[in-house]
């Protein structure tokens, strides 16, 4: 039996519903701590933050794709000679949600938020459908990162956060030759998320 090719493409609008469920696959956990907002409503908060984010010159989303469905995606961020703000859309763009779970999940966002240094390029988020997890397209979105970093004169390395609570990915990582470079604690982390320990990992590449 052929298996169907896996594409690794960029972000494009006609994406934005399915990159919601796959973050919603990958960190329920944290947004349901966070707020009261169930599956679909935090899909469609995702959907919305893509729709009204401006596109931030210094970041690329891209996504696996199989038969024109999304099976994975990754997020990464590098820094610039003129940082930018984080940009949230108006409220009036996100009804429905509530003011305050909104006011979390932004506060959320931000404290999630990593500000790379020179040459740093980091991995925001990283996640795979669990319907293809253990078929090697994190590794394939991996490698892109990979190779984008080698191609850019001004980056050497990737970096990323693993939780506390999740010592096989750091295990993983280790394995794709990241390095912990610290350990960090944050009471904030703890009291939003219940994740209060978190590992900083770097893989250098040139």
């Amino acid at each position: 039996m052929t298996v169907p090719p896996i594409t690794i493409e960029p972000m494009h609008s006609m994406y934005n519903q399915q990159i919601g469920q796959l973050l919603v696959h990958g960190f329920r956990g944290k947004f349901q701590t966070l707020t009261k907002l169930n599956d679909g409503e935090l899909v469609l908060f995702f959907e919305k933050l893509f729709d009204h984010v401006p596109a931030d010159p210094a970041s690329q989303r891209m996504v696996a794709l199989q038969e024109g469905e999304v099976i994975g995606t990754i997020s990464i961020k590098w820094k610039t000679e003129s940082d930018r703000m984080q940009i949230f859309p108006a409220w009036k763009n996100l009804d429905g949600f509530g003011k305050w779970n909104l006011l979390k999940m932004f506060i959320g966002l931000s404290l999630l938020d990593h500000k790379p240094q020179a040459g740093e390029c980091y991995i925001s988020d990283v996640v795979v459908h669990p319907d293809h997890q253990g078929k090697g397209i994190g590794n394939l979105l991996l490698q892109w990162a990979q190779d984008f970093v080698q191609a850019q004169p001004s980056l050497d390395k990737l970096s990323l956060y693993v939780a506390g609570k999740n010592p096989r990915a750091e295990q993983l990582y280790q394995r794709l030759a990241f390095h912990t470079q610290r350990r960090v604690s944050s009471f904030l982390s703890h009291l939003l998320f219940k994740e209060k320990k978190w590992s900083y990992m770097v893989k250098r590449l040139k």
